[in-house]
């Protein structure tokens, strides 16, 4: 192991203990400041300098996707003007490891003019802005990973956990839901997982393979090669779902002959195959896919509430779409 290893297992263990410290400081005072934000009319607005200010970008975004309404407000843009998007039903969250960093302590008297609450996240509950807060949150680190001792490591690591602490306990008192996560997350391939359904991807109309019961294997397999989807759903003279017949099912029958291919998809199909609603999630259609044993499956046919057939979902179609 070389020494650059080593340096770099201790910075990471040291950061890891920093967190460590702070699992006692879920207390009476986190827990006023909980509910202090869960009382908030307006919005928390989190605000620090330098790298507290970093840390400070990344706990007001995930308050925002998670629940709390919530900005980021630079300290020094605030004194020259943008304090006025504060107002008196604001909880402000502020961030400084030492608890005197001037560009925070100088917006203190406005937002009390202003009637916001503050809650302070200092590493020095006996600071400035420790002992200017409605509530104070004790954030210090009893040492930085650093060699030096001077670049903020150990204490914006902790500073950041807390914060992420205090949003998800946030999330948990609002009872916030996937569903609603996934209204604020609907790009990418999260919002492709929360929000896309069965009924946005699967096969419909001409594209979805239907035969009937009495139809020939042989004229099924047609069926099959022209859909290109692997499979075809067995119904009735209503529509209704009688079974799945798939290419597989097809290529085990081989192995005994040519016969069965005159014979009626009935006794070749598989009988109550799983099946999924268009209202399903895309997600839970894979889950479904993946799980199904003795071996996973690759399509799904679609059903209303009747059981009649109204598509298929084929394993492809959620790789497209970025769910697998």
């Amino acid at each position: 192991m070389t020494g650059m290893e080593t340096d770099a297992q201790k910075v990471l263990r040291m950061e890891a203990e920093a967190i460590l410290e702070l699992v006692p400081r879920v207390d009476k005072h986190f827990d006023a400041a909980v509910e202090m934000i869960l009382a908030c009319k307006g919005r928390a607005v989190v605000t620090g300098m330098g790298k507290s200010g970093l840390v400070g970008r990344k706990i007001a975004a995930t308050l925002a996707s998670t629940g709390t309404p919530s900005f980021y407000l630079h300290p020094a843009e605030g004194i020259h003007g943008d304090l006025g998007m504060v107002t008196g039903d604001d909880v402000v969250i502020a961030l400084s490891n030492s608890g005197e960093t001037a560009e925070v302590l100088n917006i203190l008297p406005s937002l009390r003019r202003i009637g916001a609450k503050i809650i302070s996240m200092v590493g020095n509950p006996d600071s400035t802005l420790g002992k200017n807060g409605d509530i104070t949150l004790n954030v210090g680190v009893s040492k930085e990973a650093c060699p030096l001792g001077l670049a903020p490591t150990s204490s914006t690591t902790a500073a950041l956990a807390f914060g992420h602490a205090l949003a998800l306990a946030l999330l948990s008192k609002r009872n916030f839901t996937a569903k609603q996560f996934a209204v604020f997350h609907p790009g990418g391939s999260l919002g492709r997982k929360l929000l896309l359904t069965v009924g946005n991807i699967m096969h419909t109309g001409k594209d979805n393979p239907l035969v009937h019961g009495d139809t020939k294997v042989q004229d099924a397999l047609f069926v099959i090669t022209d859909k290109g989807l692997g499979a075809v759903s067995v119904v009735d003279d209503h529509n209704v779902m009688l079974g799945v017949l798939t290419d597989g099912d097809i290529r085990r029958g081989l192995s005994k002959g040519v016969g069965f291919l005159q014979r009626p998809v009935t006794e070749l199909m598989t009988a109550k195959p799983k099946t999924i609603t268009k209202d399903k999630l895309a997600a839970e259609a894979l889950h479904l896919m993946e799980s199904h044993r003795p071996k996973p499956i690759t399509v799904l046919p679609v059903l209303d509430s009747e059981r009649h057939v109204i598509g298929l979902l084929h394993m492809t179609d959620l790789v497209r779409q970025g769910v697998v």
